[in-house]
């Protein structure tokens, strides 16, 4: 996969700049774990949910993918909630 396989019609402006940015990391391996993710839960997120993700986008990607990969923790204050969700997706998009 080489990019989205969503269309942003039919969201706000909110969604559609979360899910592009989600697909414009810097990082290949992040376009693709956050990309992902975005295409299959960006129209469903709450408010909360989308601030959450917004935060995460701002943590660099080397601590993002570490954290993500397990290869150390991610920084408390970086630790929101929907991290486990992208965790988890992350670890069942890899075992499919």
């Amino acid at each position: 996969m080489t990019g989205s396989t969503r269309s942003s019609g039919g969201l706000d402006d909110r969604r559609k700049r979360l899910l592009f940015r989600c697909w414009h990391r810097g990082t290949r391996e992040m376009d693709l774990i956050l990309g992902r993710f975005a295409d299959k839960e960006i129209a469903a997120l709450t408010d909360g949910e989308l601030a959450e993700l917004e935060h995460l986008i701002e943590v660099p990607d080397p601590d993002l993918y570490a954290a993500l990969t397990g290869e150390r923790p991610l920084a408390a204050e970086d630790a929101v909630p929907l991290f486990a969700r992208i965790k988890a997706f992350r670890a069942e998009d890899c075992d499919a």
